[in-house]
């Protein structure tokens, strides 16, 4: 209780908490590792919301996810494409744990309508987008936003997602959709939310974001939207995995809490509300912000009991033994060269679509395969995302230019032995996330096959790649058309090494498109691999980083920095 109170007036103690990018971690098991014990997930965030509820009430507790949770751990694939006769696991959790609103995230997007739409309808919370709208009547696809009243206080909550969709993933995914600017739908709402609510909240799917870009694609502009459409109190970020507890003011002076609890499940984003009620009926309002790690909790044994029985048929499902594999694959050795881990998947590519010239990236930062029995979980650390392959046509000139812009993105330009190869960020010694001490995400690190090249370090951005030949030693033409795979994230766009790169409009992407699979690209692995039992993974050793002596001596230094 505030120190002097009037008798007549009150003060109410509010938790605002979100959970966003878990992933599919909803249990205390890493699948991909085999079911051992893992960190993170909802099980160990349903013991610290239940602890708080305890404590708080449940009138006093409101909980909030943030989108991207139908991908990247088994036990949301199964339920996506294998048991899709039962109620959705996520939309069952959901509905047990309780939650209040949740935005709907592009990996949500990705598993297709099919999957979205059932997950929708099963879930007993507003789903909320405001800026996913119907291209046949103009009028959102999902709710705008939602205001929900505890203890007499009202709280408005505007949902709203990323709008780089139709540049990652293919139309049949969003068929009937268009994704709105942001900023544009945040002022077309804040008056009628201001007029209904005493406290304004964003839930976005949308990292804090770098105001340099924020003019490009607006893909991480949470921040920016805080700052220019004043009104809002609190502002839960997502989609870009990084942690965020900030205050920043808005263009009329006006403070928004930030919060971002980054991914996986391992926090919890809290935003502590007290209002003051005063004897005339006016409020006052002190917010605070939080991240509560969760990795120490134990998981809630009653979420754990309820749950028993799908997460035993997840496990089967992802101990089945689909083939066997004669040499272990690690993601390191690709940051330096050819792997037997990304041209496995060049092969594999190559071989599904018949294409001539294959690209493709190592989507885990750092994954193994282990010599021996290949089972389901294994594939999910070989491809993470649910990408279809694409076949698009591309000219000996396009080819090049899509892998200058790769390697531009990848590595430095070397002036001796002692620079680094790798393109880090300044300082990364200081980063204690591995992966975040790249520049530039790994999954955008595009090598090809059915071509021998060379990248030479010492050149200057764009003049790095000579195509020597095809694979088979026939001469490669810069003028011939070749077909090409790649998957539909890049295929649409993503991480522009078609736009950017090599030129192309995102407006004429899809006449390119020769050829698409109708599942996900894993799908297709998993049958070649039933197919052949057994693999024996080699690196193809079609092209190579030269100087070769100054790349060697680079690389010692670059493992150090990635963890080894």
């Amino acid at each position: 209780m505030m120190l002097g109170l009037r008798a007549a007036d009150r003060e109410i103690h509010l938790a605002l908490l979100e959970t966003s990018d878990v992933h599919g971690n909803f249990f205390p098991y890493d699948f991909l590792k085999g079911g051992v014990d893992g960190s993170g997930s909802l099980a160990r965030i349903a013991t610290y919301v239940e602890s708080l509820r305890e404590t708080m009430g449940d009138e006093s507790v409101l909980l909030f996810d943030n989108g991207d949770i139908l991908q990247g751990q088994p036990s949301a694939y199964y339920y996506n494409m294998v048991n899709v006769e039962s109620t959705h696991l996520c939309a069952d959790i959901f509905n047990y744990m309780r939650y209040d609103a949740v935005t709907v995230g592009n990996h949500d997007i990705e598993a297709g309508h099919p999957v979205y739409d059932r997950w929708i309808s099963q879930c007993s919370m507003p789903m909320l987008g405001a800026n996913i709208v119907r291209t046949d009547n103009g009028e959102p696809y999902l709710p705008p936003y939602v205001v929900l009243e505890r203890q007499g206080v009202k709280i408005a909550v505007l949902g709203m997602i990323t709008p780089g969709i139709p540049q990652w993933l293919p139309e049949v995914l969003w068929s009937g959709l268009r994704f709105e600017d942001m900023e544009t739908i945040a002022r077309r709402y804040m008056p009628e939310m201001k007029a209904k609510a005493d406290i304004v909240v964003g839930l976005f799917h949308s990292g804090t974001g770098n105001p340099e870009r924020y003019a490009t694609l607006a893909e991480n502009a949470s921040a920016e939207v805080a700052r220019r459409v004043p009104g809002f109190d609190v502002v839960f970020c997502g989609h870009d995995h990084r942690r965020a507890n900030r205050v920043l003011l808005n263009d009329v002076g006006g403070a928004v809490l930030l919060l971002n609890p980054a991914a996986d499940g391992h926090a919890v984003a809290r935003a502590d509300i007290h209002v003051r009620v005063n004897d005339d009926g006016t409020k006052t309002f002190k917010v605070r912000g939080d991240l509560v790690d969760v990795d120490e909790l134990a998981p809630s044994k009653d979420y754990m009991r309820h749950f028993k029985q799908q997460c035993d048929e997840v496990r089967k499902f992802t101990d089945e033994v689909v083939g066997n594999c004669t040499s272990a694959m690690t993601t390191l050795p690709a940051y330096f060269g050819p792997s037997a881990f990304i041209d496995f998947i060049h092969s594999m590519q190559l071989e599904i679509s018949g294409a001539d010239i294959s690209f493709a990236a190592p989507l885990a930062f750092d994954a193994t395969i282990a010599e021996g029995p290949i089972r389901v979980s294994d594939l999910f650390n070989l491809y993470r995302y649910e990408n279809m392959l694409y076949v698009m046509n591309l000219t000996g000139c396009e080819v090049k230019a899509y892998l200058e812009f790769s390697y531009a993105g990848w590595v430095q330009t070397m002036t001796s032995a002692d620079d680094h190869l790798l393109l880090f960020r300044p300082d990364p010694e200081q980063i204690p996330d591995l992966w975040q001490r790249l520049k530039n995400p790994n999954f955008s690190f595009d090598s090809a096959a059915g071509i021998r090249y060379t990248v030479d370090v010492s050149r200057p951005v764009g003049e790095r790649v000579t195509i020597l030949s095809m694979a088979d030693g026939t001469p490669f033409d810069e003028n011939a058309t070749y077909r090409c795979a790649l998957n539909s994230y890049r295929g649409n766009g993503g991480g522009r090494h078609l736009t950017e790169g090599v030129g192309i409009p995102s407006s004429e992407l899809s006449s390119r498109i020769l050829w698409s699979t109708d599942k996900d690209l894993r799908y297709y692995m998993m049958q070649r691999i039933r197919e052949f039992r057994e693999i024996s993974p080699q690196p193809l050793g079609l092209w190579k980083f030269i100087p070769e002596d100054w790349v060697e001596q680079a690389r010692k230094k670059d493992e150090v920095l990635l963890g080894h």
